[in-house]
């Protein structure tokens, strides 16, 4: 019986779904004993909602700073930069140590191999979301002990963009589809006869249509009375005054929502509730307005019209960080943003094989349940005998 931890250390809530369901699973088979670790109140609270009374199979361990001097630093760097998740990994080392497999779905976790030389530690990367853009191919992945990914897609990329050998690379389906793909919540709206846009820019100054676009596609919609919109950006996004991001590296403060905006009786504004998170909107929506987020992709579970917004002059022809803009009109900041969308829903037709197709490539589903492949998979993997494992790059 291996002892398995599945990490929670982020500042907010988004990757909690990417792994969780195959806790649950391990759990329930009885074959390791797995214990759950938060880095905050708000991700345990939100864990305990999740998994119910399936949290009896489990231990459950909130971390935390340990010493006086990474409070300190935590303390004058947090609002610039994630220092707390970044020295919860040193302050704790000793509880690490005593696991034989820690199952992630970020990649900072890796600090404890590249810099704490926690070798014996198997590291599992769930990854979170099924997006297209460049970060989630970098060459680090490749420092994984065993890569669970959602479909085809993202099997391809690791192995020919981030040199990932295919040996540790498993194809489990979307974990997140099996707590999500079912979840509705009632329209929000006084006027539920309008069609639901759903703008949902990510943070990253460079890549994201907010900040050069944002304002102004809010401020249009608000004055329209065509749409009712869900403005649920990347939780991160508003998690602090600027964003600072490292690939690709830029620093950009993040411009107010115009209160104006947020008055208005046909815009509901989500800042990073759980709702933004566990598939609320993109179920509900009827047409998706974004740009490099990987809620595209949950957007397709089920086809329908979607306009994505290139801010930067991307030229983005057969590139695949943005093979997701595929499935829709493109515009730029000079767009008015109602005809757009018009548009959008009047040529949807034209792009539904292909949004069926991205669809298939990105999931890999089956009669098996996502969780439970994985969880087949994590087994299989500490069943290995050590000599036949391929050593990570």
């Amino acid at each position: 019986m291996a002892r398995i931890c599945f990490l929670f250390n982020h500042d907010q809530l988004h990757q909690l779904a990417h792994s969780l369901p195959i806790a649950l699973e391990l759990a329930a088979s009885g074959q390791h004993e797995v214990v759950l670790a938060t880095g905050s109140e708000g991700l345990e609270q939100r864990l305990r909602e999740l998994a119910g009374p399936a949290l009896e199979r489990m231990g459950l361990v909130r971390l935390d700073l340990r010493s006086g001097l990474s409070r300190l630093a935590a303390g004058a760097l947090e609002r610039i930069v994630p220092a707390r998740k970044i020295l919860l990994y040193r302050d704790n080392l000793d509880f690490f140590r005593g696991f034989d497999a820690l199952v992630v779905s970020e990649k900072t976790s890796l600090l404890l191999k590249t810099r704490y030389g926690l070798d014996g530690l198997k590291i599992i990367h769930t990854r979170h979301g099924a997006g297209d853009r460049a970060i989630g191919f970098g060459k680090e992945s490749a420092r994984f002990d065993l890569v669970l990914v959602s479909g085809p897609k993202i099997a391809r990329r690791l192995e020919a963009e981030a040199g990932v050998d295919p040996a540790r690379i498993r194809i489990v389906g979307y974990p997140k589809f099996d707590l999500f793909a079912e979840h509705r919540i009632p329209n929000p709206f006084p006027d539920p006869s309008r069609p639901i846009v759903l703008y949902t820019p990510h943070p990253s100054p460079r890549l994201s249509s907010y900040y050069r676009m944002g304002p102004r596609v809010l401020a249009e919609l608000a004055a329209s009375e065509r749409y009712n919109v869900i403005f649920a950006p990347h939780v991160m996004l508003f998690q602090r005054r600027y964003t600072v991001t490292i690939a690709p590296p830029a620093i950009e403060r993040v411009p107010p929502i115009d209160p104006a905006v947020e008055a208005c009786p046909h815009i509901v504004v989500d800042r990073g509730s759980p709702a933004a998170t566990d598939m609320s909107y993109t179920n509900l929506a009827d047409i998706y307005c974004g740009d490099v987020s990987s809620q595209i992709y949950e957007f397709l579970l089920r086809p329908r019209p979607c306009l994505h917004l290139n801010a930067h002059g991307v030229e983005w022809q057969g590139n695949p960080d943005y093979a997701h803009w595929q499935t829709g009109p493109v515009v730029g900041p000079e767009a008015n943003i109602v005809e757009a969308l018009d548009r959008a829903v009047a040529t949807h037709p034209q792009y539904a094989a292909r949004q069926q197709e991205l669809f298939a490539d990105t999931f890999s589903t089956g009669a098996q349940s996502a969780a439970i492949r994985a969880a087949a998979a994590v087994t299989s993997f500490m069943e290995e005998k050590p000599s036949s494992r391929t050593k990570p790059a």
